[in-house]
């Protein structure tokens, strides 16, 4: 118990003096932080998915785009099902992986679906080592169907994000194809925003706006 008004005013003094000196630079960083997410990303529960086992651990330093490949999938299609298809035999006898491969999905009316856990490697029928990667895949078959203006910006919003929670580079984002012989993975639409460098440019800009 305080003896005196004295020690009481000091005690006070100290508290303020305390809240004064705490670093400014951890105030931003936890603004910054809440300004990363400008995609909103549904959980796993959205689509009824289960807990991956445990595999390699890693910290993304790229970003690689794929599509899943399938049969085409339309916005009238039940999109958290074919994410649930995927993952149900992606960990089953076939491939007994330790999740669905990818760390976020993107469906056909631009949600975007939780995947594995990004600190989690992701994995891929193909030659390529995917650590370090931070696998972003549409649900469908892009040699078959084409992105519209919504799923640009999804993609390009979601990819800043990454980027800067990340710390990853612009320069960093690539798709299946460039890491690969065996596949034409991210399908011809997609790829050509890539080719044509849009999609470098376009997260760019953004970046630079969140600056």
């Amino acid at each position: 118990m305080l003896k005196s008004k004295n020690q009481f005013a000091l005690l006070m003094l100290f508290v303020s003096l305390c809240i004064m000196f705490i670093p400014k630079q951890s105030v931003a960083q936890s603004k910054s932080m809440k300004k990363v997410d400008t995609v909103k990303v549904l959980p796993k529960s959205e689509w009824k998915g289960v807990a991956g086992r445990p595999y390699k651990q890693h910290v993304p330093v790229k970003i690689t785009v794929h599509h899943e490949g399938g049969k085409l999938l339309t916005i009238n299609d039940d999109a958290r099902q074919r994410l649930k298809n995927i993952q149900t035999w992606g960990m089953g006898p076939d491939r007994k992986w330790a999740d669905v491969p990818y760390h976020l999905l993107i469906a056909p009316d631009g949600t975007v679906l939780e995947g594995r856990n990004p600190l989690t490697v992701g994995e891929t029928n193909t030659e390529y080592d995917p650590t370090g990667h931070l696998l972003i895949c549409f649900l469908g078959n892009y040699n078959q169907q084409k992105l519209d203006d919504k799923l640009l910006k999804v993609l390009t919003d979601l990819l800043a994000d990454q980027c800067m929670k990340y710390g990853i580079s612009p320069k960093e984002i690539s798709t299946h194809r460039d890491h690969s012989t065996q596949t034409t993975c991210p399908g011809d639409d997609i790829y050509s925003y890539f080719a044509n460098g849009y999609i470098v440019k376009q997260v760019t800009k953004k970046l630079k706006k969140r600056q």
